[in-house]
């Protein structure tokens, strides 16, 4: 698979990466056997760079990923995060200097490695002046535990601010066909920092690949049950958007995902979408759209039939923690 670099001197990593979450909760019941040779089908594939994060199945995650790279690490781009606080019940979001030096610990044991690849800040906490935090970060630079900062959601001022301090390889946020509020600010302050974007749900939670039954039909413990998007009128909206995206998607030969991946793919080489998946049917379909290269009047198509703002509701039921 063709590589992308991450940010000014970023790793370099696999034009699509893997989001783990799925395999740990959110997306239902998960299988850790098929988990692990989806992550190693992807290292087959050329797919090095995983995503993962502390708060995915509260600390499962780490560790289902830690097994499966264990004995292939010297293959692997390794991404995690900290910021949100889930104990005893509630969420928080910590962002200070002394909860980073613990989280990052915590992670290298659960992952079992000696240095995290992309070290994000998931969350941002406003209280707490992102100088500060991007501070302790940089110390684990430093101390060689971290290779490369990240940032997650956070708007182009604070990226800006955080960019000053040191050097951000990436920015996480959610971007997609259905999800466009990025490009007026935030994308071009990431270019102008050094910073890649790196993309996650970019299906749309599975919206986009046209499969995704409607969310009364969903598991109670997949969060999609939830989403604005997904409820009422807005689904019947969506849908509608969803059924243009195939149509030209079968014209082009391909699935609705994969086109959905190569649309971002085209926004530049600085954009890097990491689609998640429990399942290797899925790996597949989602690997192969890296060989997918758009032709002028298919971006066009795409353009007329999904406008920027064109979908309905909004992605999380809150949004409060978003774009700080």
């Amino acid at each position: 698979m063709n590589k992308r670099v991450l940010g000014t001197g970023g790793p370099q990593v696999s034009a699509l990466g893997l989001g783990c979450m799925g395999m740990s909760e959110f997306y239902g019941e998960g299988d850790e056997k098929e988990s692990i040779a989806v992550i190693h089908r992807a290292l087959d594939l050329g797919m090095n760079f995983l995503d993962t994060a502390d708060i995915y199945g509260m600390g499962r995650n780490e560790e289902l990923v830690g097994r499966a790279v264990k004995d292939r690490r010297d293959e692997v781009v390794l991404a995690t995060k900290f910021g949100i606080n889930r104990q005893d019940g509630s969420r928080t979001v910590e962002n200070s200097p002394e909860y980073i030096r613990a989280a990052c610990d915590a992670s290298l044991r659960r992952l079992g490695v000696d240095h995290i690849d992309l070290y994000y800040m998931h969350r941002r906490n406003p209280d707490v002046p992102i100088e500060e935090s991007v501070g302790a970060m940089a110390e684990l630079v430093e101390q060689g535990k971290v290779g490369h900062l990240g940032l997650s959601e956070v708007s182009a001022d604070t990226l800006r601010k955080a960019a000053a301090v040191h050097p951000i390889a990436a920015l996480q946020s959610e971007y997609s066909l259905f999800t466009r509020g990025l490009e007026a600010e935030i994308l071009p302050a990431a270019r102008q920092v050094g910073t890649a974007l790196v993309a996650y749900s970019p299906i749309s939670r599975g919206l986009l690949g046209g499969t995704l039954p409607s969310a009364d039909q969903l598991p109670d413990d997949d969060f999609r049950k939830h989403m604005p998007r997904m409820a009422g009128a807005n689904a019947e909206h969506n849908a509608a958007l969803v059924a243009e995206v195939r149509r030209i998607a079968e014209a082009a030969g391909i699935t609705a995902a994969q086109l959905s991946l190569a649309w971002l793919l085209a926004q530049g080489d600085d954009v890097v979408p990491i689609p998640g998946t429990k399942r290797l049917t899925y790996l597949e379909e989602n690997a192969a759209a890296a060989d997918v290269t758009l032709t002028a009047d298919q971006l066009d198509a795409l353009a007329r039939a999904v406008p920027p703002d064109a979908v309905r509701g909004d992605r999380y039921a809150s949004m409060a923690e978003v774009e700080r």
